[in-house]
């Protein structure tokens, strides 16, 4: 039998079965041999390393800090584009003013509006200081604002934090830190107890909207004496952290926040990590020290030292875990 096609052109129904079974041949041979579905993450992961009371401890997930194929790729930029600038040699700009100096024109010139009149004052949507504009808040911490990035690394790694982790801060300052968290986890999921109040402006008054953060919802609460009442009862965190903030409270209140803490923090997995050192619990003594975390649930859980990227620094973190529910 004969089918005629729309093109005048005489197909046998043989012919159309023998094609039929080839494609089907075919189509099969493909099914069989193509590899099955993927379930490869789709963000890069790493392992790095920390110190650990003398030993080494692996840190495994989705890579946060900057890796040495990262490090190449910049250097050759650098060299590609004929950079010869000495290290640790500055040179002012195009237009070389101190931060004084920009301070002095702003307070002068009430800003750098080119309106006249009424116009010149209503324009700004949040006006801010002029101590805050010249950056000057970025000196408080003896040491370069840029260190902020390697501590947001070290920590986000080695507590394996995601996008979806629940972050506490306790002390936050200008958030030298903590931008890099409320920049990388959802929104709302970053929180922060901080007690100063010039902090706090230079946080909501120049970094969150400079930074373009402000759609990040981040909860910072002027409070001091460990007070976390206005966070709510139903938050458990990943991650609890105090940069260089227990060397300025009272021994005391360190373990009054730490009773207060231990039962927001996920059990095993969440981690708690104080820098510097650990005085509140040292001056104790180990065997006092370990009976007074174990009453609340923790355990010490090792001594890490992390490298900064930028300049010759390092520090000194403690972690602790909850080993109860």
């Amino acid at each position: 039998m004969a089918l005629l096609s729309s093109k005048g052109v005489v197909v046998s129904l043989p012919v159309l079965v023998l094609s039929g079974a080839a494609f089907s041949v075919v189509f099969l041979f493909f099914l069989l041999s193509s590899p099955p579905p993927c379930n490869c993450p789709v963000t890069p992961t790493t392992t790095t390393s920390a110190t650990v009371g003398g030993g080494v401890r692996s840190v495994v997930g989705e890579r946060i800090s900057t890796s040495s194929e990262d490090i190449e790729w910049v250097k050759k930029q650098i060299e590609g584009n004929g950079l010869r600038m000495a290290e640790n040699v500055l040179r002012k700009g195009i237009n070389p003013r101190t931060r004084e100096q920009q301070l002095q024109d702003l307070l002068q010139f009430k800003g750098i509006s080119h309106y006249e009149g009424e116009q010149a004052n209503n324009h700004t949507a949040l006006p801010c200081p002029g101590e805050l504009l010249v950056e000057q808040h970025h000196s408080n911490y003896g040491e370069p604002w840029a260190g902020g990035r390697d501590v947001f690394e070290f920590l986000a790694e080695s507590a394996h934090v995601t996008p979806n982790s629940q972050v506490l801060e306790i002390g936050c300052g200008t958030l030298r830190v903590g931008l890099h968290f409320i920049r990388y986890l959802n929104p709302e999921h970053f929180h922060c107890l901080e007690r100063d109040e010039l902090s706090l402006m230079a946080a909501f008054r120049y970094e969150l909207p400079s930074q373009g953060l402000l759609h990040k919802r981040p909860l910072i609460v002027r409070g001091e004496d460990m007070d976390f009442s206005k966070f709510g009862s139903g938050t458990m965190y990943d991650l609890i952290y105090a940069s260089a903030v227990f060397l300025h409270i009272p021994d005391k209140l360190v373990w009054f926040g730490l009773e207060r803490l231990a039962s927001k923090l996920k059990p095993l997995e969440g981690r708690i990590f104080v820098s510097h050192n650990i005085k509140f619990c040292s001056r104790l003594g180990g065997d006092e020290c370990t009976k007074r975390l174990n009453d609340l649930g923790l355990e010490y859980i090792g001594k890490f030292t992390h490298d900064s990227l930028l300049f010759n620094h390092y520090e000194i973190w403690f972690g602790f875990r909850r080993f109860r529910g």
